[in-house]
């Protein structure tokens, strides 16, 4: 166990959390909710995403959120590309990062971006060492790195051979996605094990989890255990990819924060704020939001976040 006592919350409730919503929500709102995680503390926000709008209408005005997004200094705001196009569009606006994403099998890149796999490493270099010679951020994801919900089980050598390529253009961090949420604690571990021991100690690794199956919490602990230190989590709980069928729920950032809290490692991020941005966000959707703590309340009822 390599477990670091401090640790980053990417807030990815804004995009991740809001393109698999039935209710559509306005720019207004989505800075709300933005202003929601700014106001809890947190750092690294991925604000949007810029794909075509008819196959994710509800990231339809990254344009504008991006440019309604508070100018702070202290926070990274990144944005989720798919493909080259996203990527020029994405440069045209403020946002400070680019976060690529690359597919772990041929059937879902095909489906969600229109590449497999080798041909989705083949762009990713191109971006990554675009971004990389104008000095500008581009971080990468593996989606569907625990499992996929057309071809089944993904083999973990496959997995870290993918990430190795992508390494080898010198992304400014990894992520591996449990895009469908099927990942369980033992397997989290070890890929991620096996990650860091064909990356080396440099590469910053990242871990994106929907809590599809109740195994989210637990497999973010296993991922800290493995020595990830930057954890994606949604405030509510909201969220899925509208390419997976039944992909819903990412890992609620309220929850996330609890359990951080109660294991003494240092985040940063105040959690009454986040239950006050999940019980403002929950009627905006028309629906009630996944999360635990929205429920159940802090324990004990007096203490402060860390």
């Amino acid at each position: 166990m390599h477990m670091a006592d401090q640790v980053t919350i990417m807030e990815v409730s804004p995009r991740d959390g809001l393109q698999n919503e039935d209710t559509l929500i306005s720019t207004e709102e989505k800075l709300r909710l933005i202003d929601y995680a700014l106001d809890a503390g947190c750092k690294r926000i991925e604000v949007t995403s810029f794909v075509h709008p008819k196959r994710v209408p509800q990231m339809a005005d990254a344009e504008a959120v991006c440019a309604g997004l508070p100018q702070r200094g202290d926070v990274t705001y990144t944005g989720l590309i798919l493909n080259e196009r996203g990527y020029d569009r994405l440069r045209a606006t403020r946002l400070d990062e680019a976060g690529l994403v690359v597919p772990a099998t041929d059937v879902f890149g095909l489906r969600n971006q229109g590449l497999d796999v080798a041909h989705a490493l083949s762009m990713a270099t191109k971006v990554i060492s675009h971004g990389a010679s104008n000095g500008f951020p581009v971080q990468v994801t593996i989606a569907v790195a625990f499992g996929c919900p057309f071809s089944g089980d993904v083999q973990a050598q496959a997995v870290v051979d993918i990430a190795q390529a992508l390494a080898e253009a010198a992304p400014v961090e990894i992520a591996l996605a449990d895009t469908i949420g099927v990942a369980v604690p033992l397997q989290v571990f070890n890929l991620f094990t096996m990650l860091r021991e064909r990356l080396g100690p440099d590469m910053p690794l990242r871990a994106h989890f929907h809590d599809t199956r109740n195994t989210g919490i637990a497999n973010a602990f296993a991922a800290l255990q493995a020595g990830v230190n930057t954890l994606d989590a949604s405030i509510g709980g909201i969220g899925g990819c509208p390419f997976a069928p039944n992909a819903s729920g990412n890992v609620a950032t309220e929850d996330l924060v609890y359990m951080l809290n109660r294991s003494g490692v240092e985040h940063g991020i105040d959690l009454e704020a986040l239950i006050q941005g999940a019980q403002w966000l929950g009627p905006v959707l028309n629906k009630t939001v996944p999360s635990s703590l929205l429920k159940a309340g802090n324990f004990p009822a007096t203490q402060e976040a860390q």
